[in-house]
């Protein structure tokens, strides 16, 4: 009986203690997601900045030598809040790569079936030839360090999408836009193109569940053998 009693007094310290974890771990996530990882954000553009501008200015010169066209893209895309945006990269597609699309989309029935279970194609012929070496190392991501600056975007989040892509999230949508899109992030360093987009969804929410300044750090120090090797690119 008096064992019992014991057991009974200690294990609320214990739960407690649990508990108290819990909380602390979560206002930490907390406090780095709403204040301190924007002020990553801002400080590693600010450092990168010397490195990414001669190498920027070297990629437009070759872009320009690849194929007709603006060296720079902007395309819309889905934010935090679901309010849209306007997403800077480098051009790696001929110039009428939208009337292009919808040409092969209308002409063959695998490839719209394809392009619409993943929004993407696989050998995409748009895709120019230095289009294809940028895309596969991900440089062509560069420039939305402008995005980062306006603070639109984040060096590592859930992939960016199109507004209609939403729906694919079902359940977890309202999620999705709880956060910043990032120039990075899990699903670019575990297997890019090559997952379903279901592993896609699941690898977003993994991130927004766990947010933290070491899960950041993780992410882009394995962005790099990606970037070296073109893993999982199309």
């Amino acid at each position: 009986m008096p064992t019992d009693l014991r057991e009974s007094h200690d294990s609320p310290s214990v739960l407690e203690r649990r508990l108290d974890a819990g909380k602390s771990g979560a206002r930490e996530r907390w406090s780095y997601r709403n204040t301190f990882k924007c002020c990553v954000d801002i400080v590693l553009t600010v450092l990168s900045l010397p490195v990414i501008l001669p190498f920027a200015a070297v990629v437009c010169l070759l872009i320009k030598l690849d194929s007709r066209g603006p060296v720079l893209i902007k395309v819309k895309r889905l934010g935090k809040d679901q309010t849209s945006f306007y997403k800077y990269k480098f051009r790696t597609m001929v110039p009428e790569a939208e009337r292009m699309l919808q040409e092969l989309l209308n002409a063959n029935e695998e490839l719209r079936e394809e392009y619409l279970n993943t929004y993407k194609i696989k050998d995409d012929p748009r895709v120019t030839r230095f289009g294809r070496w940028l895309r596969r190392t991900s440089l062509d991501e560069l420039p939305q360090v402008v995005n980062v600056l306006r603070g639109e975007m984040s060096w590592v989040g859930p992939r960016d999408i199109l507004d209609t892509e939403l729906a694919m999230y079902g359940e977890f949508a309202l999620k999705f836009v709880t956060v910043k899109p990032g120039i990075t992030g899990l699903w670019q360093v575990s297997g890019r193109s090559c997952l379903p987009y279901s592993e896609r969804v699941r690898l977003d929410m993994f991130y927004i569940d766990n947010i933290s300044l070491f899960l950041d750090l993780r992410i882009m120090f394995r962005t790099i053998p990606v970037v070296l090797f073109g893993n999982g690119a199309i």
